[in-house]
């Protein structure tokens, strides 16, 4: 395969993922509007989200995060050394074995002392919010197991580019807990979700075994953990592993310093943090997930020229995604926060707050997506402890920064979004000059002239809104949510997203170029 047909390949399946994950999103926030709707904001609702964030992040740190990470680059190892597929087979049954051997034990204690399990993440004082969270942590833990197998699914079809099944499963798992919500919300209250979490776990896993079984893998587990193959996951999975702890630390300490700054803090960073996953969510996720196994194979075939290409392919397209969406956010920040929230008891001076944070993790928005696809590009080298070296030089810069912030220099909320985006830019940098120290090339003058194309395309889109803006005056959103501040909103957005589409097109942006080559080449 050339390489414009791989990155003709590589667009296109990325934009069938991003759909998909627009979609799944879109679903997240019918399911949190249905979740305040059955249970409002407190009391049951408190429990309901916190009992789920158990099985949920245990979810991102072992199946989806570090496991995933590191069977990918050495699945497409085994695939492409043994043309026959028994290895890559085998290698599959191993993982799920392992992961057998991880996650029912954890699910084991769970169900026996259900009470301990919670209480190491936060405890209940009312006796009945108590019983409650039981309950329903007992049908949502073995979610763990199913998710985890899912996820193994999904990194087995994601090596063999198959993506569009796997995008789906999260959509399937939005539809079961919003169809348990709405039947059985009135008879079984908060374990209607709990209910649904199960079912949505188990349909996960249904809607990938046909694409799964088709290329001949079981979900059969072996536990003769051994093999050249296996002994080398393990070598990656356990930086892996400290390397995403490091980053669910890092939020934590985000949150824990917010709540001891002024009240309303701990509410602009976590408001900022939703609006600011939108965009990021959709590109940055979308890119990496179809990338990396490209990146992976590229290795399996000793090709480090293509690994620095599919890098560089990777970095065009989030710039030319992610300078817009981070200048958007940062120039109507606050005209998207207060039409958004500002109704009831969240007035537009709590909005205008949690803009000034948004602005200043927008900043640091392309930096950090730069940072996850090079990082993904190290793993997919095998330089595991050097990603984790560079994760850990990010954490601690952004730690200290913080901390010297909150308390030493009594910076307001702000200071801690200056200090991720300042700490992952510094990690970017030093992750893309091991990449280049590894493998003796870096970015092409293709990606560097992307990136200048880009930001000045950008730059005039958002300067063509900066000047309507100023015609147009603050009244339009300054006192609060209304659909005449939406559809004001909607038309500045779409005037500078129209603007750089074609300053993007004229001057041949590959994110547009593929996809125009690819609709002419259908008709």
């Amino acid at each position: 395969m050339g390489k414009n047909e791989g990155n003709r390949r590589s667009a296109i399946s990325t934009a069938v993922v991003m759909i998909c994950t627009l979609l799944s999103r879109i679903m997240g926030f019918i399911r949190t509007l249905l979740v305040g709707y059955f249970f409002g904001a407190r009391g049951q609702a408190d429990v309901v989200n916190l009992v789920f964030s158990v099985p949920n992040n245990m979810r991102k740190l072992l199946a989806e995060g570090a496991i995933s990470a590191a069977f990918i680059p050495e699945l497409s190892r085994e695939v492409h050394e043994d043309s026959s597929g028994e290895r890559a087979r085998n290698l599959g049954r191993q993982i799920l074995g392992l992961l057998c051997l991880i996650i029912i034990p954890i699910i084991l204690l769970s169900l026996a002392f259900p009470r301990q399990v919670l209480a190491i993440f936060q405890g209940f004082e009312d006796p009945s919010q108590v019983e409650m969270a039981v309950s329903i942590f007992r049908w949502m833990i073995p979610y763990l197991f199913f998710v985890s197998i899912g996820a193994i699914m999904m990194a087995v079809l994601n090596t063999h580019f198959r993506f569009l099944v796997p995008a789906l499963a999260p959509i399937i798992f939005s539809f079961c807990v919003i169809s348990s919500l709405l039947f059985f919300a009135r008879s079984l209250g908060p374990l209607a979700i709990a209910f649904g979490v199960f079912l949505g776990g188990i349909a996960q896993v249904g809607v990938q075994y046909p694409a799964f079984h088709r290329l001949g893998y079981s979900l059969k587990p072996s536990f003769h953990l051994r093999g050249q193959g296996f002994s080398r996951l393990l070598r990656r999975w356990i930086p892996m592993l400290f390397t995403s702890s490091l980053f669910y630390l890092n939020s934590w300490l985000a949150l824990r310093l917010a709540t001891i700054l002024p009240e309303g803090s701990t509410s602009a960073l976590t408001n900022a943090i939703v609006f600011y996953q939108l965009p990021f969510g959709l590109f940055s996720a979308s890119i990496t997930t179809v990338l990396y196994p490209r990146m992976s194979r590229d290795v399996a075939q000793g090709n480090q020229e293509a690994l620095v290409e599919s890098l560089g392919f990777g970095a065009r397209n989030l710039w030319a995604l992610l300078f817009p969406s981070a200048l958007a956010l940062i120039v109507l920040g606050a005209p998207i926060v207060t039409i958004a929230l500002a109704r009831g008891e969240f007035t537009p001076a709590d909005a205008r707050l949690a803009a000034q944070v948004l602005m200043a993790y927008s900043v640091g928005m392309p930096f950090v997506g730069l940072f996850n696809i090079a990082q993904r590009a190290l793993y997919a080298l095998g330089a595991v402890r050097k990603a984790f070296f560079c994760a850990l030089v990010a954490v601690v810069v952004d730690m200290g920064f913080s901390l010297a912030a909150v308390y030493l220099w009594n910076w307001p909320v702000q200071a801690l979004a200056w200090a991720n985006s300042f700490a992952f830019a510094l990690g970017a940098l030093l992750e893309y000059l091991i990449i280049r120290q590894m493998t003796g090339q870096g970015f092409s003058q293709k990606t560097l002239k992307s990136l200048g194309t880009s930001s000045l395309a950008t730059g005039l889109g958002m300067g063509l809104i900066l000047v309507l803006q100023h015609f147009l005056g603050n009244r339009w959103w300054i006192d609060g949510s209304s659909w005449k501040g939406f559809a004001i909103l909607m038309a500045l957005c779409g005037a500078g997203a129209l603007l750089i589409l074609i300053l993007y097109r004229w001057t041949g942006v590959e994110v547009v170029s593929i996809i125009l080559k690819r609709r002419k080449s259908s008709t």
